[in-house]
């Protein structure tokens, strides 16, 4: 078996909520996944970094965080896809990284990189200065279409937040 299909064994066994199973395969899978993490092959790394978020591995968010930084863009990606799912039940995992999503929100050369940084800043705490920033983009003429479609529902989603709070 692969890591690509452990890290979708253990999305299964997550959402069937086999806590033991999943444990098992974590384990298991340890090595694997931080050895490929540090791999040269970009393609590696982000199989490594998708792998974290399937695997529920919030243990490896330290690990994560080496992704957001990653020299490539496709690496960035399957870090923040791993973010997005991790933050669904715990904001904290997106209140930790929140001035690096910002940063990447910002600045980031790749725009689905970006969008991807915008979609995980949705599950964190609804901050004003998170708001404000998206509120920013989605007003923003020269940035790209769908970055400031996402931008705009997200902020609207974080003010639903704030007003039930």
């Amino acid at each position: 078996m692969t890591l690509q299909e452990a890290a979708v064994q253990a999305d299964a066994l997550a959402q069937a909520g086999s806590e033991r199973e999943l444990a098992d395969l974590r384990s298991d899978w340890g090595d694997e996944v931080e050895a490929a993490a540090r791999s040269q092959d970009f393609r590696e790394r982000a199989i490594a970094y998708r792998a974290l978020g399937q695997f529920r591995w919030r243990a490896k968010e330290e690990l994560l965080r080496r992704g957001l930084d990653d020299e490539s863009p496709a690496v960035r990606g399957s870090a923040l896809l791993s973010l997005e799912l991790l933050s669904r039940d715990h904001p904290s995992s997106v209140n930790g990284v929140r001035p690096l999503l910002h940063t990447i929100v910002s600045a980031d050369g790749n725009e689905a990189v970006r969008r991807l940084a915008v979609l995980s800043l949705k599950n964190g705490s609804p901050q004003r200065e998170t708001v404000v920033l998206l509120e920013g983009i989605a007003g923003d003429d020269g940035a790209d279409a769908q970055l400031r479609k996402a931008a705009a529902g997200v902020a609207q989603q974080l003010k639903r937040k704030q007003q039930q709070r």
